[in-house]
Formats: C-alpha cells, structure tokens, sequence
C-alpha cells in the first residue's frame, strides 16, 4: 500500500531483493547488433543521431576533441533510453533519482577538473576573473566564478533528476485521483495522461540532450 505520494519512487519492492535498478542496465538489450539486416530502420535512426550529435560536439568542443564527442554521443543515448523506458508502465524511473545523475555526473566534473588543473593550470584561473573585470571586482568574481564552478555537478544531477519526476508526479496525482470520478472526467483525465506522455516524451529527449551539451560545454573550458 502507498504511504505517501512519493512512495511511488521507491525503488526497493522487496526487503531481500529489487529488480527496478534492473531497467537501468537492459537498455544495453535494446541496442541493435552490427550482425542484423543492414540497413534497417532502427540503425538509420541511430546513425543519424550519432552524426547530428558528433557534427555539434565537434563545434563545441573544437579540434582538440580527443574522443570526448564519442563520450557525450554515449552519455546522451545512455540517459535518453533509460528516460525513455522510465514512460513504460511498471518500469522503474532510474533517472528520476539522485542516485543515478549524480553518479553521472560528479565523476565526470571532477576528472575534467582533475586535468584541467594539472595540464592547464594557467587558464583555469584565467576562467575564474572574466575578461574586463574592474580590479576592485576580481576578489568577488574569483568568489563566485568558483562556486558556480563548484555546484556544477549539482546543477546537472539535480536538473535531470527534477524534470522527469515532475511529469512522472503529475501522472502519479491524475491517475490516483481518476477512482471515484464520473465518466465524463475519466475521459479529461484520460486526455491529459495522454497529453502528458507526449510531453514527457519531448522532456526525455530534451533533458538527455542538455545534460550532455553542458558537459560538453564544461569540458571545452579545460582542453
């Protein structure tokens, strides 16, 4: 039984044993194999993905890519698919909780400061006073270029983790309070749930695609 609203993201259904983190490593499964009939649809699909995104990566990041447009391209589908399945029903949301982004994103924040640091030391404090600043200004702007840089990772983590709970919580409140309604208030609620997945499908892809544009972004202050 439901104790709260939110008791709905538990990830645990059982004291021994959970299969909901399951979801989070099947959608490798859904990957097509280079040994299947080519070229079919799904492959086209993906092509086309990977050569848009690769196109962009490259024009942020610039020449100096060194593989990491291959990593954003596979954190993009990585985080896509497993927001994708989180719309399926009794399919756990993996990326609807902390957990998951921040394990995402922490990492990855801190191996690109990890470099910049020690390889380009000089213009990683050139990035903490911007370019014009009053002399009077630069103790400030080192203050809060710094915290900006450092609640980066949260920012990732936590906007990816908010968007695709809130649509997930208003289905949540419309479906449980569609039990004692009339027919005729069935039928809206029906087409808003309706309404809801197409748009929670839309958030799907965007947050996946600003999550690793951004990373794409902080990784070009440091190569």
């Amino acid at each position: 039984m439901m104790t709260n609203l939110f008791s709905t993201f538990d990830p645990s259904t059982s004291m021994s044993f959970s299969l909901n983190w399951i979801s989070t490593l099947s959608c490798f499964l859904l990957i097509p194999l280079m040994f299947w009939l080519l070229p079919n649809r799904i492959n086209i699909l993906f092509n086309l993905i990977i050569n848009t995104l690769n196109k962009e990566f490259k024009m942020l990041i610039g020449t100096n890519s060194k593989g990491m447009t291959l990593m954003m391209i596979s954190l993009f589908m990585y985080i896509l698919i497993n927001n994708i399945m989180g719309l399926l029903p009794y399919i756990f949301t993996s990326s609807s909780h902390l957990t998951f982004t921040l394990t995402m994103a922490l990492p990855l924040w801190l191996s690109l400061m990890i470099y910049g640091w020690i390889n380009h030391t000089n213009e990683m404090l050139a990035h903490l006073i911007p370019v014009g600043t009053p002399t009077i200004l630069m103790p400030f702007m080192v203050m809060i270029e710094t915290i900006s840089n450092l609640i980066r990772p949260g920012s990732l983590a936590v906007r990816l983790t908010a968007n695709m709970i809130a649509g997930h919580l208003l289905m949540s409140l419309l479906g449980n309070n569609s039990m004692n309604v009339s027919q005729i208030m069935i039928s809206l609620i029906l087409l808003c749930q309706m309404m809801l997945m197409l748009f929670e499908s839309a958030v799907s892809l965007i947050q996946a695609y600003v999550f690793s544009v951004l990373s794409t972004l902080y990784s070009s202050e440091v190569m």
